[in-house]
């Protein structure tokens, strides 16, 4: 059978998929990822974006932290796509129980996506780190320098997991189990190459390991159902109606 007809078919034989996704979902949104040729790490910084990213560098030099964050994370005018658009609809048709991103641009809650869990947290949050209080990302992006709390003066940092930070341990749980008790993974637009994320899918235990991807990943071979497309051109052929 087709790839394309037999993932179709599974999507509608499943009543308990879990998606698992990485920055490909949301370049069709045109947020860049990272390791693409025209991805962030392949553009040209004072330091490299994986440097910038780190805790590290966060601490020592928020200023050019916050140059870099204000200038390529924060995409707050990207509209969710095909993609996220068809996942919320398999969720409200009961479907896709949860949805597992390493994305922070909140595209899927934006598209309708109600249980997401975020590995790598949200641009849309951010906590004075002295008395918590919360700052949009829209006056994140229109403040200068470090952003400073209106409550107490502290600097606000982003909800996000930066490098050398570990991962939240309750999202991380929620994940295991979805995954874990899914009929179905749908693992998409992900390089599986970073940790502890990429390790996730070890949980998966069932015989419907979906992996669409345009280019090769360490996983392939364990994948079920392999399908080397975008992933608009294959979320677009799902029919939820139809079902």
């Amino acid at each position: 059978m087709d790839a394309i007809k037999q993932f179709l078919q599974w999507v509608k034989e499943s009543d308990n998929i879990v998606f698992f996704g990485g920055a490909g979902v949301s370049t069709e949104s045109g947020i860049p990822d990272f390791r693409s040729v025209d991805g962030l790490y392949n553009q040209q910084y004072d330091y490299p974006p994986e440097t910038i990213l780190s805790h590290s560098f966060y601490r020592s030099k928020p200023e050019e932290f916050y140059r870099f964050y204000r200038n390529k994370m924060l995409c707050l005018d990207a509209e969710p796509n095909i993609t996220h658009i068809k996942l919320a609809e398999l969720e409200k048709a009961g479907k896709c129980k949860g949805i597992v991103t390493q994305n922070i641009d909140g595209l899927h809650q934006k598209a309708g996506s109600k249980n997401v869990m975020e590995l790598h947290g949200s641009v849309l949050r951010n906590y004075c780190e002295h008395c918590n209080a919360f700052m949009s990302a829209e006056e994140i992006l229109h403040s200068e320098g470090v952003p400073l709390c209106k409550e107490c003066g502290g600097p606000v940092k982003p909800d996000v997991v930066l490098y050398e930070e570990g991962l939240n341990q309750k999202t991380l749980q929620d994940a295991v189990y979805y995954i874990s008790h899914a009929d179905m993974l749908i693992v998409g637009g992900t390089s599986l190459a970073v940790y502890p994320a990429a390790g996730l899918i070890d949980y998966y235990n069932g015989d419907r390991l979906v992996l669409i991807n345009k280019s090769a990943t360490p996983m392939d071979k364990r994948a079920d159902l392999l399908i080397q497309e975008g992933l608009g051109s294959v979320f677009s052929q799902i029919d939820v109606e139809g079902f």
